[in-house]
Order: C-alpha cells, then structure tokens, then sequence
C-alpha cells in the first residue's frame, strides 16, 4: 500500500516535466513578445490591464490614465474649500473696496452711511469672491464628473476621483449658498444704525 509502482513514478514524472517544459516555452515566448521575462503589465483592483504603461501595439500611443481627472477632482475640492474659508484675492478686494469707502465717506456723513460704504462694501466683494471660487469648484467637479461620458466605452473611472469630485461639487454648493445668503444680507447683515 506505500510503495509505488514503476509506471505511476514514470507517469508522475513525465507530467511534472510536461509542465516544466511549457512554463519555460511560455516564459521565453513573453520574453520574445515584451523584452522583458514575464512582465506584460500590471492589473489593477477593478482587473484592468494598465494600458498606460503597456500602450499601444500598433500606434505606440499609451491610453488615457486618469492623471487629468484625478488633478480636476482635487482642483475642484480645493476652490470649494477655499470658497468656504476665503482667499487671499477676497481679502485684498475687500481691503480695497474699505479704502476706497473711507476715500469716498466725508467725516460729516451719517452713521449708516458710513457703514454701509466702508464695512458693507467689503463684506459683499468678499461674498462675491466666495461665490466666485464656489461656482468654480462646482464647474470642475461636475466637468471632472461627465468626463466619462465623453470618453472611451468601458472605461471605468477610479472610485477616489468621483469621491473627491463629489466633494468638490458639495463644498461647492454649499460656498455658492453662503455666498449669497451673505450678498443679500439674509446673513450677517450690518448692524443697523
């Protein structure tokens, strides 16, 4: 019952050797095929080929990698960020619209005239800063979103674009609303003289 017979060793040999045999003919036949030992490309989680790096056999144009998309979605959550928290353009046209205020107020105005051309003036440059940044941001990540659409079939895009696009469209809306709630004074408004 343990020993083993001639025929079942010499039939236990032979496949081992068939499948050393093929794995060698496969491995130099990749190696004639790419220049390289068994290297074609690599898959990615979803199972796509990187056609990136591998390119194309025939044209020698490498595939559309999603850098682009991938920048326009972090593009598009950073201006929604900074639609949120302010820029340093919103700062220095609110400085300016103050001083062009204080230059255009006499001394002997009312109070409320006063507030309304020196603090007033530059609260809603800022809020149209804001709002500015904020419809940016809402432009690129709906832009980084329809992309697919316009590319090639059965391109899938990665999942962290569409994330950070998605956030970029959120922070988006919600700068564009704040931006007008503080335009129209609905919020913050001036305190009234």
């Amino acid at each position: 019952m343990g020993t083993r017979t001639a025929d079942e060793t010499a039939t236990a040999d032979a496949t081992a050797q068939a499948t050393t045999d093929t794995t060698a003919d496969t491995t130099a036949e990749e190696k004639d095929e790419t220049g390289t030992t068994g290297e074609t490309g690599t898959t990615d989680e979803a199972g796509a080929t990187d056609e990136a790096e591998a390119g194309d056999a025939e044209g020698g144009t490498p595939a559309a990698s999603g850098v682009g998309q991938g920048a326009g979605a972090v593009v598009s959550a950073a201006l929604g960020l900074i639609s949120l928290s302010g820029s340093w353009v919103g700062t220095v046209a609110a400085a300016r619209e103050q001083l062009i205020g204080q230059l255009r107020t006499s001394t002997s105005a009312s109070v409320a005239t006063q507030l309304k051309e020196v603090y007033g003036d530059s609260w809603h440059t800022t809020a149209v800063c804001g709002g500015l940044f904020a419809l940016l941001a809402l432009v690129v990540g709906v832009a980084v979103l329809a992309r697919p659409a316009f590319g090639s079939p059965g391109r899938a895009q990665a999942a962290w674009i569409k994330s950070v696009s998605w956030a970029g469209v959120i922070l988006g809306v919600i700068g564009l609303l704040l931006a007008v709630l503080k335009f129209s004074d609905a919020l913050l408004a001036l305190p009234s003289a």
